[in-house]
C-alpha cells in the first residue's frame, strides 16, 4: 500500500451502504486514507434514510451524489470493498477485495436504517484499525 492508502467502496446504486461507509471512514479517517465509491448500477440520488441516519450520527451526506463503478477507480484503491454487488466488480492483480455481507438500506425507513449505518461504523472502524495500525 502507498503511503496514503485508498479505500474503495462499492454497492449496487451508490446511494446507501457504500455512501455511508465512505462517510464514515472519511470521517473516521482525518485525512490518513483515500476515499471512495460507486455503483454498478448507481441510482438517482442518494437514499434519503442514509442521508438522514448519517445526520443523526454528526455526518453530512445530503450532497453526495451516486458514481458508476469503473475499472480506474478500482485500479486506483488499494482495497475495494463489495457490500452485496456480487461480481460486478472488475479484479485486478495485487488488489485486496473484502465483501461485507449488509442488509441493503433500499426502500426502507429509518428504524431499519440505524442498525446498518452501525454495522458499517463497526466494519470501517475495524477497517482504518488495521490499515492505519491506530486503534479508533
Amino acid at each position: 500500500m502507498a503511503d496514503k492508502p485508498s479505500v474503495l467502496f462499492v454497492c449496487v446504486h451508490n446511494a446507501g451502504r457504500s455512501q455511508m461507509a465512505a462517510a464514515w471512514l472519511t470521517h473516521l479517517a482525518e485525512g490518513r486514507v483515500e476515499v471512495r465509491s460507486a455503483g454498478s448500477d448507481p441510482g438517482a440520488e442518494v437514499n434519503p434514510a442514509a442521508v438522514e441516519a448519517m445526520a443523526e450520527a454528526g455526518i453530512d451526506i445530503s450532497q453526495e451524489t451516486p458514481k458508476i463503478l469503473t475499472a480506474d477507480a478500482v485500479r486506483e484503491s488499494d482495497i475495494c470493498v463489495t457490500m452485496g454487488c456480487g461480481d460486478t466488480c472488475p479484479v485486478f492483480p495485487g488488489k485486496r477485495y473484502l465483501d461485507w455481507a449488509l442488509e441493503d438500506p433500499a426502500g426502507q425507513g429509518i428504524e431499519a436504517v440505524r442498525p446498518i449505518r452501525d454495522r458499517i461504523r463497526n466494519l470501517v472502524e475495524d477497517l482504518l484499525s488495521e490499515i492505519t495500525g491506530a486503534e479508533q
